[in-house]
């Protein structure tokens, strides 16, 4: 009898923590970044790396980083929802292309329609890792005096933009 309790109390612990992890949520993971300034970059446009753009020049607007690349599944799921808001005008949209290679990029949006008013590239993922992306896609709302006020983990949905980000861009906006 000994022989089995000590197998069968391991294998119900393992059952029990198995069981709280499809509990969890990666989606909502707080983000440790909101409420911070977001961190400094000066990165190349996608397209145009003689020109570079820094969180500095994004000073006195609200603006969204969505955090993309052209092997991204995701981020073909989320990209119409991205173009509509773009055409909305609400808030401007810039893209910080991820560990992706200019070429596909610039295909990729060529393809889809480009929704950014400009694409970083971060070709090595080193502003990304700054701003603690995990996985792509991401996207933060920063404000005007440059503080993360809202991290989107995964696919913006029609929804997720609707019911979360554009109350809160024009909270911060008015």
């Amino acid at each position: 009898m000994k022989r089995t309790t000590l197998p069968l109390l391991v294998f119900g612990l393992l059952v029990a923590l198995m069981a709280a992890g499809l509990k969890l949520r990666p989606a909502e993971v707080p983000s440790p970044l909101v409420g911070k300034i977001a961190p400094a970059f000066s990165l190349p446009l996608l397209g145009a790396p003689e020109r570079s753009l820094s969180a500095n020049d994004m000073l006195g607007k609200v603006w969204l980083l969505n955090v993309w690349a052209s092997w991204c599944v995701a981020c073909r799921l989320e990209h119409p929802a991205v173009l509509d808001a773009s055409k909305s005008g609400a808030v401007p949209i810039y893209g910080l292309n991820y560990k992706d290679k200019p070429a596909d990029a610039l295909r990729w949006l060529d393809r889809l329609g480009n929704p950014y008013v400009a694409s970083l590239s971060d070709v090595e993922g080193l502003v990304g890792i700054d701003f603690g992306v995990y996985g792509v896609p991401e996207t933060f709302v920063i404000d005007k005096q440059g503080v993360i006020r809202h991290k989107v983990i995964g696919p913006l949905t029609a929804e997720t933009l609707r019911d979360t980000v554009m109350p809160l861009v024009r909270k911060l906006d008015g």
